[in-house]
C-alpha cells in the first residue's frame, strides 16, 4: 500500500469566470478565460506551474541519484485546444529543461529519468500530448 505524503485542496466557484482558493487562503486567485480576462489567472497557467515545479523536483532527484551537480530549470508550456466546433477541449504540454553545466545529450538523459519519477508525467502519460525538450 502506498504511503500518502501530502494532500491539499483547492476550491473553485464560478468556473472560468470565478475564483479559486486554498483552504488556508495562501492561494486566492481570480480565474478567467485565457487572452480575455487580463487581470486573472487561468487553469492552464496553474497546471503549467504545477507541472514545471513537479518535473523540476524530479529532475533534481535524478541528478542527486546520479551524483551529478548542476542547477536545473524547467519551463512548462501548456496549450488549450478545441476539436471542431463543439465544446471538445484538451490540453497539451511542452516541457523545456536546462541543467547548468551539462550538454544537451546529458540533459536529455536526466530529463528522461525525471519523466519516470514525476507524478505529473505519470498522470498525464497516454492522456495528453507531452513533449520533452532541452534548452
Amino acid at each position: 500500500m502506498a504511503k500518502k505524503l501530502y494532500t491539499t485542496t483547492m476550491t473553485n466557484k464560478g468556473g472560468r469566470a470565478g475564483e479559486v482558493w486554498s483552504n488556508d487562503r495562501k492561494w486566492d486567485f481570480k480565474i478567467g478565460t485565457p487572452d480575455v480576462d487580463k487581470d486573472s489567472t487561468n487553469p492552464e497557467q496553474l497546471f503549467a506551474a504545477g507541472f514545471a515545479s513537479c518535473f523540476n523536483g524530479a529532475l533534481e532527484i535524478a541528478l542527486q541519484q546520479a551524483g551529478v551537480s548542476g542547477t536545473p530549470t524547467v519551463r512548462a508550456k501548456v496549450s488549450l485546444f478545441q476539436e471542431g466546433d463543439e465544446p471538445n477541449f484538451h490540453i497539451g504540454v511542452d516541457l523545456f529543461g536546462h541543467i547548468d553545466g551539462l550538454d544537451e545529450a546529458e540533459t536529455q538523459k536526466y530529463m528522461a529519468v525525471a519523466e519516470t519519477i514525476c507524478p505529473y508525467a505519470k498522470a498525464t502519460r497516454g492522456n495528453i500530448d507531452v513533449t520533452i525538450n532541452v534548452e
